[in-house]
């Protein structure tokens, strides 16, 4: 790699550790709280997170006005305060859009950037030069480390040659997302690949396959917000190189994971932060769908015998 390139690299501490995604509370009548926001950013500093992660797909970003994004991100940055580093997403299938997302990130004092490929529906897709393109027009405009999205959700192949290729045509490109089928195996295989380019390799997914990714090279993961806690615990025993207390840890919560991935998806954080008294209300936007009673309550049993810090924070 070019001298250059490993400055830009290391201009931000490698990241490692946990990322949580913040959700995005609104009120009863579906308008957005800020207050509720304010208080998730100081219950997940409390946490002992090593990072925030704003505006991704858990935050419903896809049911945010651009007026509500950027009131979100100055009231994150500005509650958060440098106390931990703060990743923007700024995905959006427009370049130009992005990159303008990517400059008001970096002006609100973002540390890092996240990115999905452009994508929109199941067929508009960009091939590699375009993602190239995209992710270089990304980090021309902000300046910012990168850390590419590889998710389902965009329905874009990332091959590993790819990713490695990403990384050295825009060195700002140094943190990686891998929450595809297989995730394990393809972390492996970039970790392996890559060695010392690949700096913060992170997986997603609610932490549904950590352990077998802190396995594969993962150094952190980038889960939700309703127990980042109890996940870091894993996450640090097994960087400490403490597989059995790393595996112990995860056993005990995985069946509150499995619950949340499989049963609510990003309702799972509104419940628990909302019986926590972190805010005021689980309301999600239409056509999103509240937790079935009986959901919900299966969920907050798993939830109690876990006992993540979210659930008592705010009582």
């Amino acid at each position: 790699m070019p001298e250059a390139d490993r400055t830009i690299r290391g201009s931000l501490p490698p990241l490692v550790g946990v990322a949580p995604i913040a959700p995005t509370p609104f009120t009863d009548q579906g308008d957005l709280d800020l207050d509720g926001l304010g208080r998730v950013m100081d219950c997940m500093v409390d946490q002992a997170v090593d990072a925030i992660c704003i505006l991704a797909n858990y935050s419903e970003q896809f049911a945010l006005t651009d007026e509500e994004r950027r009131d979100i991100l100055d009231a994150c940055l500005g509650r958060v305060a440098g106390r931990v580093p703060v990743i923007v997403t700024v995905s959006h299938f427009s370049t130009r859009i992005a990159a303008e997302r990517a400059r008001d990130a970096a002006r609100a004092g973002a540390s890092m950037l996240m990115l999905m490929p452009p994508y929109h529906g199941a067929t508009l897709r960009a091939d590699e030069a375009q993602v190239l393109e995209h992710f270089a027009a990304v980090a021309d405009a902000s300046g910012l480390p990168l850390m590419v999205q590889d998710a389902p959700m965009a329905g874009t192949p990332l091959p590993v040659s790819f990713l490695l290729r990403l990384g050295s045509v825009v060195p700002l490109v140094r943190a990686y997302k891998v929450e595809v089928a297989g995730a394990a195996g393809k972390l492996r295989a970039l970790v392996e690949a890559g060695g010392e380019s690949i700096v913060e390799p992170f997986d997603g997914e609610e932490g549904i396959t950590l352990l077998a990714d802190l396995d594969a090279g993962a150094t952190g993961t980038m889960p939700s917000a309703m127990l980042p806690d109890l996940i870091r615990l894993v996450v640090m025993a097994h960087l400490a190189g403490d597989r059995r207390a790393a595996a112990d840890g995860y056993s005990r919560i995985l069946p509150l994971i499995n619950y949340e991935n499989r049963q609510c998806g990003l309702r799972a954080t509104k419940a628990v932060l909302m019986e926590g008294g972190v805010i005021g209300s689980d309301h999600v936007r239409h056509p999103l769908v509240p937790l079935h009673p009986a959901t919900r309550s299966g969920l907050l049993e798993l939830a109690r015998e876990a006992d993540p810090l979210a659930l008592r924070w705010g009582r």
